[in-house]
């Protein structure tokens, strides 16, 4: 039987190798019967994408139908990253999807969407139809079938469409930390012990606007920017046993989501463009009773456009608030269910 250092050593590899061994025992050459190599781990559902301002959206939609609101067509155009930042990895640090996230913030508001984004679709059926190849079934059933008529008219205009961009990032506006170390210095019971903690703020921002489609004239210009934090927290232990070396660390970070952020500026912008179209005054028509907002003499809600002739609270005025239509800071809209 070995004894000595060769002997350790050689329990080390060999415990080392079951490891790896065990861990590799997971995944196989062959494919198993349903054609996997390896079963994907995680079993998180799907769950609703919301943010603070998601609840003001819904309060919009509805109120608007309570009161029988107007809702003007609009459309979105491109909302692009100007900021040209590039991640570690190589791809965008900011999200392309800003014009989808602007269109289902729409949706949520009750607004009447219409498409401009993405129109290839229903430019080829167009041309298609155009030369009499696309066909729909007629009343004889489905023997007759009828090529479908280019109508004129047929396709609704847009009263309004919404366009801007990502305009800012900014990295490192403020970050701290610390770091620590102790030991002891008898050789005996050599333990050290080390503590490291980081944390770093930067922030995002956009720059929305919305144009009336027939004039060109911009009616309303939302800037928003909102901070975004992260930090990291490790803690290790050193220490030599028996003529052992033992080293444990934990750690443990966060980066609060970039593009969860982008979202919520969104929904924030948007939430108050179609509080100006719809002449909502401000989080007070999210109250559930209470007499009707739209009362009394009142003048033009937003920035420019004067949507309806009810004034007393100038939404523009009012738009800096952080705690605007936020659900977890204005009171008013937690209470937003009618």
């Amino acid at each position: 039987m070995m004894r000595g250092p060769l002997a350790r050593r050689l329990r080390t590899a060999a415990a080392a190798a079951a490891i790896a061994a065990l861990l590799g025992g997971c995944i196989s050459a062959s494919a198993g019967p349903q054609g996997l190599y390896a079963t994907p781990i995680g079993d998180a559902p799907v769950t609703a994408n919301p943010t603070p301002y998601s609840a003001a959206l819904y309060c919009m939609a509805d109120y608007a139908r309570r009161y029988s609101l107007p809702s003007p067509r609009i459309a979105v155009g491109r909302i692009a990253d100007y900021t040209g930042t590039v991640s570690a990895d190589g791809g965008r640090q900011v999200t392309g999807g800003a014009s989808l996230m602007a269109m289902t913030a729409l949706a949520k508001s009750g607004a009447r969407i219409v498409e401009r984004y993405d129109t290839s679709v229903s430019e080829m059926e167009l041309r298609y139809a155009n030369n009499r190849l696309i066909g729909d079934q007629g009343p004889g059933g489905v023997d007759d079938v009828q090529y479908r008529r280019i109508l004129a008219g047929s396709v609704p205009g847009t009263d309004f469409y919404l366009i801007g961009g990502v305009t800012e990032v900014n990295y490192n506006i403020r970050s701290g930390g610390f770091d620590m170390a102790a030991g002891q210095a008898s050789t005996d019971t050599p333990l050290s012990t080390a503590f490291a903690g980081k944390a770093f703020v930067m922030n995002i921002a956009i720059d929305l606007r919305l144009v009336q489609t027939t004039t060109l004239e911009v009616v309303d210009v939302v800037s928003y920017q909102k901070q975004i934090i992260g930090r990291e927290i490790s803690a290790g232990v050193f220490d030599f046993l028996n003529g052992n070396v033992f080293d444990i660390s934990a750690g443990e970070g966060g980066l609060e989501p970039v593009q969860l952020a982008v979202r919520a500026l969104i929904e924030r912008a948007t939430v108050e463009f179609m509080a100006n179209l719809y002449g909502a005054p401000g989080p007070d028509v999210c109250l559930s009773a209470g007499p009707d907002p739209l009362g009394g003499a009142t003048g033009p809600t937003g920035g420019y456009y004067p949507a309806y002739a009810n004034t007393g609270t100038n939404n523009g005025e009012t738009r800096a608030d952080p705690s605007r239509w936020h659900d977890r800071r204005d009171g008013a809209v937690r209470r937003s269910r009618y």
